[in-house]
């Protein structure tokens, strides 16, 4: 009797079916009516077969003293009547009376999505799948508030992807994925969260299958894009190089009119300072040349003399370089044409000695 007080369950199906395990042996899903014993075990169990065949053929046995998994949640009926849930570590149960029916595994579990059709708000027919994570958050209502749990949610799953993309386009629900798994993961919360007591942690597309004539006419509108950005980089480089080149060209004209202006500006400024000091320097000559005629005795009769030969002088070579010459009417008279070369100097004197009385 002692013996089998403390005898220690290994792992069965039962125990599997509660943890989410069966999935990933291969079984089908289960529906809610019970069915008969399987064959040899393992994925030969008819897909009719209820979970709780499994659990009533191999949940944990009542001996008196049990020992719950950490991260588990067992669920004890007290003459068919829920009683309370055992949480991980000792627990004692009263023979005959109490009976475990439920086991519920607390880890986040994930459930594959399988792939299934939509179609867009713009009549594009879509093949998607994914992935769902969900922890049980109410072992009781797990248990109680739905036959499977697992099975019902991903149900759910399928069910609001195809309302969610149907109100999208085809753009839309390959730019806002994200979107959409948020969309998707809301409403899931709002059905089991309140009556299964299982969280939807969070939802995920894996791939979106568009059909080939669309994936088609994606890339010859990539293609197209591209193209189009090409050329549009192309024309803009030939109008920024043109631009360039006219500004460059541009500013080497300013640039050599600044220079024409700078170099007429410097040759008027040495043409004029080259003339105000020939005529200073002319000026200084005459000054000289008439003070030292006044302060010279017999000046006024050289300087005479000196312009009467220059006129002479300059006179005789107009027959020298040019066969046109002018001759006085009064050639012959040579004492009255030194006179006036005299005269024109006298009227000169004569002009300076009324400024310099002024």
């Amino acid at each position: 009797m002692l013996r089998s007080l403390f005898i220690i369950q290994r792992p069965s199906i039962g125990r599997l079916a509660g943890t989410g395990l069966l999935a990933k042996r291969g079984f089908t899903s289960l529906s809610s009516q019970g069915g008969g014993g399987g064959g040899g075990g393992g994925p030969s169990v008819p897909p009719a077969a209820s979970l709780n065949y499994f659990q009533n053929k191999s949940l944990p046995s009542n001996t008196v003293i049990k020992f719950v998994p950490q991260q588990q949640a067992w669920i004890v009926e007290r003459m068919g009547k829920f009683n309370r849930i055992l949480p991980p570590g000792l627990a004692i149960l009263l023979p005959i009376l109490d009976k475990i029916t439920y086991v519920q595994s607390l880890k986040e579990t994930a459930i594959e999505i399988p792939t299934q059709s939509a179609i867009t708000s713009d009549n594009v027919s879509l093949e998607l799948d994914g992935v769902l994570y969900v922890k049980v958050i109410d072992p009781y209502k797990a248990s109680y508030g739905v036959e499977d749990f697992q099975f019902a949610v991903s149900q759910l799953a399928q069910t609001t992807m195809r309302s969610e993309i149907g109100n999208m386009t085809l753009d839309s629900v390959l730019k806002e994925r994200h979107n959409l798994n948020n969309n998707i993961n809301k409403v899931i919360n709002e059905a089991a969260n309140d009556n299964w007591g299982v969280e939807c942690l969070r939802y995920e597309i894996r791939d979106i299958h568009p059909p080939k004539q669309v994936l088609e006419a994606m890339h010859r509108q990539v293609s197209a894009e591209r193209s189009k950005r090409a050329e549009i980089l192309e024309s803009e480089g030939n109008r920024q190089s043109k631009i360039n080149k006219s500004e460059g060209e541009k500013q080497g004209i300013i640039l050599q009119s600044e220079a024409n202006k700078i170099e007429k500006i410097n040759l008027a400024m040495g043409e004029a300072e080259q003339i105000k000091l020939k005529a200073e320097a002319t000026a200084k000559g005459l000054k000289i040349i008439a003070e030292a005629i006044k302060q010279t005795e017999g000046g006024e009769r050289a300087i005479s003399l000196q312009i009467a030969q220059e006129y002479i002088k300059e006179f005789g070579k107009l027959a020298k370089e040019s066969n046109t010459m002018i001759v006085p009417s009064n050639v012959g008279d040579i004492s009255s044409f030194m006179a006036s070369g005299l005269s024109i100097y006298k009227n000169l004197n004569e002009q300076e000695k009324k400024q310099a009385q002024k």
